[in-house]
């Protein structure tokens, strides 16, 4: 049989018992956030770069600003899909994130490994009513954050982390 005829089966370590598991997507309300921080970005560069053609009299600055103004446009986009790939979700021993565009990763924090979590919220998450929920473990790079929440989803995920790493951990 050659290989065209086989079926292609693509590799599922990224997608633990997918038919299983009831992933929840953050706010589309991230995006904005995401879209203002690249926007805000973007113009001061390119007003940087306009404001020095006014001492600099080549096109540098003006070559620059272009560059700036693509970037930008490209990372609206790359922004736009990225924050699409965020997914949680809660298991009866685990929470499972799952994030990345280009570089796919996916976090299993056990509930009896928590340390502690924490909920944020900077001024442009507080003004679109979103936080992030952040879940520590005693190894630093197994901390997984979920951001985007609402913060009433944000606040239900945090004592229910809590209560469950409280309870799991008992039996440790």
């Amino acid at each position: 049989m050659s290989n065209r005829l086989r079926p292609v089966t693509q590799a599922i370590a990224l997608e633990p018992a997918p038919d299983t598991i009831a992933w929840r997507r953050v706010s589309g309300r991230l995006i904005v956030i995401e879209e203002l921080q690249v926007l805000a970005s973007t113009v001061v560069v390119v007003a940087a770069n306009l404001a020095a053609r006014l001492f600099v009299h080549n096109r540098v600055p003006l070559l620059v600003a272009g560059l700036a103004a693509a970037i930008g446009l490209v990372s609206a986009v790359v922004v736009l899909r990225s924050v699409r790939t965020w997914r949680y979700a809660e298991r009866d021993d685990d929470l499972l994130v799952r994030h990345g565009l280009f570089l796919r990763k996916l976090s299993i924090v056990p509930y009896a490994r928590m340390q502690f979590v924490d909920v944020t919220a900077g001024p442009l998450e507080r003004a679109f009513g979103l936080a992030t929920v952040t879940m520590h473990t005693a190894a630093a790079a197994s901390d997984a954050r979920v951001p985007g929440l609402r913060a009433a989803e944000a606040a239900r995920l945090r004592d229910r982390l809590s209560s469950l790493g409280d309870t799991r951990s008992e039996g440790l």
